[in-house]
């Protein structure tokens, strides 16, 4: 507790915040010519500035400075991301018709978004379906009987998206996926710019994200993972600029001397938020692709009211959480989880529209009841409306099939061995002799696409999980606790269900902030502003050692994500670990 005199009691009763004096260990360091770091003001800590483009020595060596430095540095903001993006693209579209075949859960999702395109719910297919869209697209099997499907349609009407533009083959089913893949690091690249302050870190998680094996592959594929992916990061992308815009006009409240005022920090309205509102309709497709977007809706949910608790605390609440409870919690709640609500309703549009989809017509004619729920006595629900209860029951008999989905599988793994990429899914093997499609190798060939992350990334991402965890927990750094909510929310609801049957690819969700989380790690490395020249070039030289691993890993791994041709052994010696196999 800090200790009071006639100057902080005086500061006190004019309503200024007392000064601390600073702690003994200190006070003695100063002896030994110890300078503390000056302390930023509270408008520089609200809303931390951008560095001033142009003033960064690496301009100079590149021969340019004054207004020219300032005007390439202004469009690095924007320019840097995009360049990343553009790279990114081009791994993600090059041949992405390759392989010409129906890869995995393909079978269920291109399908169910075609049929969505064609019905408006999902229809059943001839076992010999597949087969005929790779040979005849045009006479796809298309069955209008209601199908059974356990999971909601948002995901799958962007898939239809592709098909409705190229057709149902393999380019049009992966086509959006695709898209949402590189945008998708481009967002991290402006995220990353607006958590650490840093083009330049920001580029560099986008481009970590751009050589991520997992990532790369299911930006492939068209599977549902990947489009929850890209709302999650969408919904974490909003909050944040929500959060800098709140501040800013905390900021902007404060006296003209920069003090807390406990008036501004406790009563000041924040008004019209519409970035959380955004938020809200991401988080909302989120679940509408996966129920596990639940989860990330609870935890954003605590993390916003967090971030409005230390704001208000720095801008000079007294009591910040009674504060939020008054001026911020309830509109948080309506911005995100009615929104969410709504959203998710309307996913469902084309199965309400008609009469055919799947338990579309359960409820008529059928007296309501509440759902059993233990002991609790069950009520009558006849004035719901009919397609909300059809609605649900089909919910609750989704949910049945999910908890209760055991069944073996040889790719399956547990959630404890997802970080060090111990069991990898197999989406894709084409093995050939010498002679056969164009194999030239002694002892045969081999193609593979393999959901695989880069393995030296995700190994260092593991010791940047640890370095997040120590700034966050012993540094109070806020940009580590929002990196570590954005991979616990993806990861943490997996161990829930340990007897399911789940897979390693689950883990793209939080695959944007495992590279959020190695950039700020690698910002670490390269050292604090202000560090010795000496140490700069020592951490610049380390930095830039793993990063250049990273990339010659993806490299290397490059043939198994995209079905390249290899011989058999250049295939076998990239299998690591046995359980690669």
């Amino acid at each position: 507790m800090a200790r009071v005199t006639s100057d902080t009691a005086t500061q006190a009763r004019h309503g200024e915040p007392a000064r601390e004096r600073p702690p003994a260990w200190r006070e003695r360091l100063r002896r030994y010519g110890y300078a503390p770091p000056a302390r930023a003001g509270v408008r520089e800590r609200l809303v931390p500035p951008y560095p001033e483009p142009g003033r960064s020595p690496v301009w100079g060596l590149f021969g340019l400075d004054g207004r020219d430095a300032r005007r390439l540095g202004r469009l690095t903001g924007w320019g840097g991301p995009l360049l990343v993006a553009l790279f990114a693209g081009l791994l993600r579209f090059w041949n992405l018709g390759s392989p010409h075949e129906v890869m995995f859960d393909e079978t269920y999702y291109a399908k169910d978004a075609w049929a969505l395109y064609k019905l408006g719910y999902e229809g059943t297919w001839a076992d010999s379906a597949n087969d005929t869209i790779l040979d005849n697209p045009a006479a796809a099997p298309l069955g209008e009987t209601a199908a059974y499907v356990v999971h909601p349609p948002a995901g799958k009407w962007v898939i239809a998206l592709g098909e409705m533009m190229f057709g149902l083959n393999p380019f049009g089913w992966r086509f959006m996926v695709a898209v949402l893949g590189t945008l998708s690091v481009l967002m991290v690249c402006r995220i990353g710019r607006r958590l650490f302050r840093s083009t330049a870190l920001g580029c560099l998680a986008g481009v970590l994200l751009a050589v991520d094996g997992l990532h790369l592959v299911m930006s492939r594929a068209a599977l549902l993972d990947l489009v929850l992916m890209f709302f999650v990061l969408a919904a974490f992308g909003c909050l944040l600029a929500d959060r800098d815009a709140a501040r800013a006009r905390l900021a902007a409240a404060l006296p003209p001397d920069g003090r807390p005022d406990a008036g501004v920090g406790g009563l000041l309205n924040l008004g019209w938020r519409p970035w959380r509102l955004a938020a809200g309709v991401f988080l909302g497709l989120a679940c509408a692709t996966k129920w596990s977007g639940a989860y990330v809706l609870v935890a954003f949910g605590l993390l916003v009211v967090l971030w409005d608790v230390g704001s208000r605390r720095t801008a000079g609440a007294r009591r910040p959480y009674r504060s939020v409870l008054r001026r911020d919690a309830g509109p948080a709640f309506l911005a995100l989880v009615p929104v969410a609500v709504a959203v998710y309703l309307a996913s469902w549009a084309g199965w309400l529209a008609g009469r055919d989809g799947y338990f579309r017509t359960w409820a008529e004619g059928r007296k309501g009841l509440s759902p059993e729920l233990g002991p609790l006595p069950r009520f009558d629900l006849t004035w719901v409306p009919e397609w909300l209860r059809s609605l649900w029951h089909y919910e609750a008999e989704v949910y049945r099939f999910h908890v209760n989905l055991t069944s073996e599988h040889p790719y399956q793994s547990h959630p404890w061995s997802w970080l060090v990429d111990a069991r990898p899914v197999s989406y894709f093997y084409e093995s050939a002799e010498r002679g056969e499609n164009g194999c030239t190798a002694e002892g045969g060939c081999a193609r593979e696409v393999l959901a695989l992350g880069t393995p030296l990334l995700w190994w260092a991402a593991c010791f940047a999980l640890l370095y997040c965890l120590y700034r966050w927990a012993l540094r109070r750094d806020w940009r580590a606790g929002a990196i570590l909510c954005g991979v616990a929310a993806g990861y943490l609801p997996w161990f829930l269900y340990q007897e399911r049957t789940i897979f390693y690819f689950y883990a793209v969700v939080f695959v944007p902030f495992l590279c959020l989380a190695l950039a700020m790690m690698i910002g670490a490395i390269l050292g604090p502003p202000g560090s010795t020249e000496r140490r700069r070039a020592v951490g610049a030289a380390g930095a830039g050692v793993l990063v250049l691993a990273i990339v010659w890993n993806f490299v290397y791994f490059y043939p198994v994500y995209t079905a390249q041709q290899l011989p058999k052994d250049a295939w076998q010696g990239r299998m690591w670990l046995d359980t690669w196999v």
